[in-house]
Parts: C-alpha cells; structure tokens; sequence
C-alpha cells in the first residue's frame, strides 16, 4: 500500500514536472519568438524627445516658441519631487522596487478584473512598460504586445537607471490639451513652472493619463475625482501628511481653460517679421527637425524696443502714402446680418474674422448701424458703453470707395458712402496731441503700399529691428530679407569706393555730360534725374548729387568687372553682370544685403556678418552656435584705467582700405547735409545715400551713424510707379529720421574715426569749403576724367575753346589747365 501510495505520487509529481517543464519551454518559446525581432531597447540611451525651441530677446525675455509638439524637455535632477511623486502614486508606486515588471499588480488587477466580472479594469502597466509601449511599439491591446513590452521593460532596466526611465517618462507623456510631458502641461494648464505647482495641482497632471482626452471644463468633476484619488495614494504612499491631503483634495479645479488664469501665450508678444526670420534661416542651418524639435534656446539680437518703433516708423510711412491716394478699401469681410442683433453673437463672429491684430492700437471693429450721417460700430475688446462707439462723416471724407474697373466713385461725404452694415473694418483711437484726450475713433485700412525696415550695429553685425511689411499678420512675406528689388542709386557708394581705391580722390573732376552707349537692344542715352547736365564736376558733388551720368563715365573708366568685384566682395551681390546700367543700381538684391554692406563702410571698412541670433543652445544647455568670436584682451584685468575701454581684439576680414572707407562716409556725409539726404536731422554725425529707381518703382534710403546702420525701402510687391513725388529723400528718409532719433538715445555716436595714412587740405566747392582727407601721396587730380566716352556739348553746358563754362547757376566760369574746384556747381535736383 504505501509502495502504491509512493508510486501514485510520484507519477503525479513527475506529471506536475513535466508539465511544469514543458510550460516552461512554451513561455520560453513565446518570449523567443517575440524577442527575436523586437526593437533596439538601447536606443533609448540617447533619446531626445521633440521639444519646443524658444527664442529670447538680448534682456532674457521669452519672445516666440516653435514646435511640432509641444513639449518642454525638463533633466529630471530639475523636476520637483512633489511631482515624481504624484505620477509615481498615480501610476506605480512600487517604481523604484520592481524590475521593470509589477507581478503584484498584476495579478491585483486580474483579481479586481473576475470580482468585477470585468466591470472594472485596472491597468498594470509600470512606468517603465509604459515607456517601452510610448517610444518603441504601438497602443495595440494584443498578448503579443504585452509580451514584447515585458521582453523590453525587462531589458532597458538592466541599460537605464529608474531616474533615467523615469526623465524619459515625464518628458514624454501625453497630457491633453496638444502638450506633452509635464513641463508643458504645467505651463498648458496653469502658466506656471514645474516648481511653482501646488499638491493638487501637480496630482491634476498626474491624473491626465488615465484619459488625457477629457476637457478640464466639460469632464471637470471627473477630473476631480482622479485628481483625489492621486492626493490620497500620495498620502498613503507617504509623500503627503493627512492634514496636507485633506486641504488639497478640498480645492477647487482651477485652470487655465476655466478662466482662472491668464493663459502662457497670451504674454508672448505676437510673431512678427524677425522671430519668423529666425526660423527660416535655422531651419536651413540645422535643419527643421532639430529647430522644431531640438529644444533649442536661442537668444535673439533683436532689441525690442527698437523693434517696436521699427514697426510703427514703416508703418506711418506706408500708411500715409497711402492715405494720400485717398481710395477705400476696406477688409473686404463681412459678418450676416443675423449675427449683429446681439452682442455675444457679434462679438464671437468679430473674434473668428481674419484680420491683422498686430498693429499697436488698431482694433478689429464691425459696422452694426449707418445712420444719416455717421456709423455705429462694435469694437473688439471695447466694451459698449452707454454712449455707441462712432465713426463720424468727418472721417470718411478723406476717401472714395474703390470700384471694379477703372470706375471712380465720387469723395465720400457720409459714412455710408464707404461702409456697409455688417462690414469689418480697422479702427485707432484719434487723441489729442497735447493732453492725450480722446476725441474720436477713426477708420484704418492695411496699404497696398509695402516696405522693409533694418537696423544693426556696425561693429558686431547683430540686428536689432527688422520690419519686413506693413504686418506680419497680413503678410508674412518678409521684404527685407526675401524680397529682390532695384536699389537704384543707393548703390553708387560701391562704384564711387571702387573709384576711390584706384586713385580717385573726393576732388577729382568728372565730366557730367551726355553719353551716349551702343547696346545689343540699341542706343542707350541715360540722363540725369531731372534732366541737365553740370559739365566738369567733381567726385564729392556727384555722389552728394546722384549723378547718374558721372557715375556712368566712373564705372566705364575704372570697368565694370571692378565694379562686380566689389559689389560681390561686399556682399550685395553673389555675382553682378558688369552691364553699365548695374552701376546705376538696376540689377535686384535684398535691403539685408545693403544693410549690411553699409556697415562695412562706417566700421572702417572691416567685414562684419549681419546676424539675428547672437547664441544657440541645445536642450542641456550646451553651445552648439556663437555669432560674436571675438576677445576682449583686458577684460580679465582687476581694474582698467580711468576713461579706458575695454579692449576687444578682432581679426576680420578687411573688404577696402580704411582710408578708402572714411573719404566715402565723408561724402556720404555730404550727402545727408546738402544733398538728396538733407532731409536727415539727427544729433549726432550720420552718412547715408538715398535711392530712386526708374518710374519711382522703388525708393531707398540707407544711412549710418558710428554705431548703427538702418535701411528702408518702399514700393509696392509688384513693382509699378508710385508717382512722381515718390523719392527716396520723402519717402524713405522719414522713416531713418523716426527710428534713428530714437535709436541714438541708446546707442549714441560720434565723429567717424579718421584712419592713418592720410592728410587734410581744404578744398573749395563753390559756396562752401571742405577740409577734404586724401590718401599720403595723392593730391587733386589735374583733368577732367570722362570714362572713354570723350567730352560732348549739350544745351545744358557749353564749353568754349577756352575752357569756359556756364555752370547750374547760370554764371560763366574759366577752368584753368588744373580745374579750380570753386569753379564748380554743387547745385542738382536729385
């Protein structure tokens, strides 16, 4: 009996052995077949999830943010304890205890699971399985998923260290509301940073997982309820005393979708033309992945005061061209009729019409009645009031109504000659000048009329305002970067530099007489604007005088492939075909390119490289990018000497000579006092050259002080005349004067240095005397240089056998063998 009894037990127990055996080999052969072909788990090694990228303005102000995901990639050595804590309870609170697995949780939950009779189902999954199913498999609810998932939890346990799994986890996880890891959903749903987070707040995030779909305003109450249900197993867990657990679970939901707080984006400014620029240069620099994704920190050169009065400078300007062709165009967007009866509808319709919101003090508004003379308008932002919001007749009668065609409706003399009920128009404020008092609202429209706008230190290189249009909301086209365009005489300084450098001297005499050039196309006779001729002439009242003929006689004597090199050297240009009629500016190229070629000119002519961003970090704070390369030799000095500066040692490249670069700033000088940039009223010293092209198509006005240079342009985006009092001297010049006036307060400036190797004589031009800088071992030339085309007569000057001549000012004058420079006209019409 008892042998039976052994026997019988041990074939049962072999039985329970062998079965166990071959359960064994079968699990083993499952996790071997599903291991065979899973995904490398120690990819996750080096894993960088997307993260937005932020740019900073120069002061460390957050500015613009761009991402495919919004995520803001946190080490977890910065994330708060408090915060681990609440995902750790809300999602494995044996984290720090298993080994990638929780067999204890899971069969808790497979026990819940038949209590329930499958009612309630809880999930198992640790943070690390979590992990491993987020990056390197799919939401799939299979065995065969759940399997791969144990495989790689398993296996990145033995490669990661549970802080590392842990950074991975929180960085990465959705949490609704398009933001993903916690950094941004703190920031999503709080405005607040990671350390700033309360008990019940950070167990609001922890909540999110479970269903991260939910609305914190329709699903308040549930949301609620998990929030709780984290507060207690952080205070069972040990993480929160009771007194602490009771007083949070107690708050209200308070988010910012509820309106209980100002929402993060709101307190950016809104993104304009230099933050997009930034974007567009580093995605091409490193490519868009990394800029979208990379995290990267980026710390602009932008001054955004200066970037403000930039904006507002261009916009007075093309907004009061176009104001002077007196014609309405308005939005062209109108809200239905049924939609105006009450305000919230109103209102709602205002919110969602497409119109620019980036002009400082225009309002979005919409025409809700026209009475006999007036129209009653709704503002957006601008609360009724018991008084209704109006524009009177009185401010509509600057305007006729555009018509199809060449129709022209006659002048308004009544709102409802331009506006129609349910019309969205653009309105500002109208104040008093001296008290600021209101006095009424006055209608706006965004101009055809566009423009670009760039200012940046001549020393550095770093820009600090751009404007690329009238609104970056209305058009995202950047024209001081993107857009090619003719810049007429604006680049004469180029081929007067040239001259300059090979022998040319501010006096020597050029012959301003008609030429005539034999083309491919025919004969090309150019002339001077406004017609006229000054006969021999020197250099400085060319430039001074934008003369085109002599600039012409100029490029042909020193040739245009010297011309081309330069221009190229420089930078306007990647190659300028040697056509004379490029050296009056015909050949198309950007304002950031003459912006920037300027500079050279006022830094003594040293290459400097215009940049937007003065530094580039990635997501750990690592230098991957630095504009600025040069030293400061003394700054590791205890103290300098009294009134000593800093000592900043540069290597740059030298483009032309230094005295070549301040005998042209002074002409350019000359310019701005008596020439066609007379109109530039600054408070310091400042060179500039204007620039009209044929037809007015375009206008231009580059100028500088010691320390900055700044550029405009204006003409519309496909180019046509803009009339015949469009110059750059009216145009262009008042928009440097309003951002320059402003821009000197903080950056200064003084006399242009003067190089060595030259000395000073006075030379006389006519009315005023010039202590002109000529280079050491030359002096004013003795023949009038007339660039091969030979000296020809004309109505305008007359020359005798004698060498007289009748110069602009009507009187007769004999020029000697060696020209007298008081013999000479500085007069001219452009």
């Amino acid at each position: 009996m008892i042998r039976f009894l052994l026997n019988f037990v041990g074939a049962i127990f072999s039985w329970f052995v062998t079965a166990a055996l071959f359960v064994a080999l079968g699990i083993g052969g499952i996790f071997w077949i599903y291991a065979r072909d899973l995904p490398s788990h120690e990819a996750l090694a080096s894993y960088a999830p997307k993260t937005i990228s932020r740019i900073y303005s120069g002061e460390g102000k957050l500015i613009d943010e761009f991402a495919e995901e919004r995520r803001i990639f946190v080490p977890i050595e910065e994330i708060p304890d408090l915060v681990k804590q609440a995902f750790i309870s809300a999602e494995d609170k044996n984290f720090y205890k298993h080994h990638g697995y929780d067999p204890r949780g899971m069969i808790g939950a497979a026990v819940q699971a038949v209590q329930t009779r499958g009612a309630s189902v809880r999930g198992a999954s640790t943070i690390t399985q979590q992990v491993m199913k987020n990056f390197l498999l799919d939401s799939s609810r299979s065995v065969e998923r759940k399997v791969r998932e144990l495989i790689l939890a398993t296996r990145i346990e033995n490669t990661l260290s549970k802080d590392q799994i842990l950074e991975l986890y929180l960085n990465e996880i959705f949490l609704g509301q398009n933001s993903s890891g916690v950094a941004a959903a703190a920031q999503t749903y709080f405005n607040k940073s990671l350390t700033e987070l309360a008990p019940h707040e950070a167990a609001m995030l922890a909540a999110m997982p479970q269903a991260p779909s939910r609305s914190v305003v329709r699903d308040k109450e549930r949301i609620t309820e998990r929030r709780n249900y984290v507060l207690r197993e952080m205070w069972q867990n040990g993480y929160l005393t009771e007194a602490v657990f009771r007083a949070e679970s107690a708050q209200p939901l308070r988010t910012v979708q509820n309106g209980d707080f100002p929402a993060f984006r709101n307190s950016l400014p809104p993104r304009g033309y230099f933050t997009d620029e930034i974007r567009r240069q580093l995605s091409a620099q490193f490519g868009e992945d990394e800029f979208f994704g990379g995290g990267l920190q980026i710390r602009a050169t932008v001054d955004p005061q200066l970037q403000a009065i930039a904006a507002k400078s261009l916009q007075d300007a093309l907004e009061r061209y176009d104001r002077g062709l007196g014609l309405w165009r308005g939005t062209g967007i109108t809200i239905p009729a049924d939609k105006l009866a009450a305000e919230p509808d109103w209102r709602a319709a205002l919110a969602r019409a497409k119109v620019p919101r980036d002009i400082e003090g225009w309002h979005p508004a919409v025409v809700l009645e026209l009475t006999e003379t007036d129209a009653v308008i709704g503002i957006e932002g601008v609360p009724q009031g018991d008084e209704p919001h109006l524009i009177p007749a009185k401010d509509v009668q600057w305007a006729r109504k555009m018509l199809p065609g060449t129709q022209r409706a006659p002048q308004a003399r009544v709102a409802s000659d331009l506006l129609e009920v349910g019309e969205v128009v653009l309105v500002r404020q109208m104040t008093d000048d001296n008290t600021g008092a209101f006095i009424r609202w006055t209608l706006r429209q965004v101009p055809r009329v566009q423009g670009g706008f760039m200012a940046m230190d001549v020393n550095t290189g770093r820009v600090v305002a751009m404007q690329g249009g009238f609104s970056y909301q209305s058009s995202v086209f950047n024209r001081a970067t993107q857009a090619m365009r003719q810049p007429g005489s604006s680049f004469k300084p180029f081929v007067y530099a040239a001259a300059l450098d090979k022998g040319y001297t501010p006096a020597t005499i050029v012959a301003d007489e008609p030429i005539t050039v034999n083309t491919p196309q025919g004969l090309w006779t150019p002339k001077n604007a406004g017609g006229g001729f000054y006969g021999p002439t020197p250099l400085r009242t060319g430039i001074e005088q934008s003369r085109n003929l002599m600039t012409i006689r100029i490029a042909q004597d020193i040739g245009m492939d010297t011309v081309a090199a330069y221009a190229e050297r420089f930078g306007v240009y990647d190659r300028l075909s040697p056509f004379l009629a490029n050296s009056l500016g015909a050949q198309e190229t950007t304002l950031f390119k003459m912006v920037a070629a300027y500079a050279m000119f006022a830094n003594g002519g040293e290459r400097v490289e215009p940049t937007l961003v003065d530094r580039v970090q990635d997501r750990r704070g690592r230098t991957v990018y630095r504009h600025d390369r040069r030293s400061c030799t003394t700054c590791d000095m205890g103290n300098l000497p009294a009134g000593q500066a800093p000592v900043i040692a540069s290597d740059r490249e030298r483009v032309m000579d230094a005295v070549t670069a301040y005998q042209l700033t002074s002409m350019l000088e000359g310019v701005v006092s008596r020439g066609s940039g007379k109109g530039v009223k600054l408070p310091v010293p400042v060179a500039g050259k204007t620039g009209t092209t044929n037809d007015a198509k375009d206008v231009w006005f580059v100028g500088f002080t010691s320390n900055l240079v700044a550029g405009c342009y204006i003409g519309f985006d496909e180019p046509r005349s803009l009339g015949s009092n469009a110059y750059g001297g009216t145009m262009c010049v008042p928009v440097f004067n309003a951002f320059m006036r402003q821009a000197v307060k903080q950056y200064g400036g003084s006399a242009f240095k003067v190089p060595p190797g030259g000395y000073f004589a006075d030379v006389s031009y006519g009315k005023y005397t010039i202590a002109e800088y000529f280079r050491n071992g030359t002096t004013a030339s003795d023949y009038v240089i007339d660039g091969g085309f030979g000296r020809k007569q004309s109505s305008d000057v007359t020359e005798t056998a004698d060498k007289a001549v009748t110069t602009s000012t009507g009187k007769r004058k004999v020029i000697p063998k060696k020209a007298d420079f008081g013999s000479m006209s500085s007069g001219g019409l452009y």
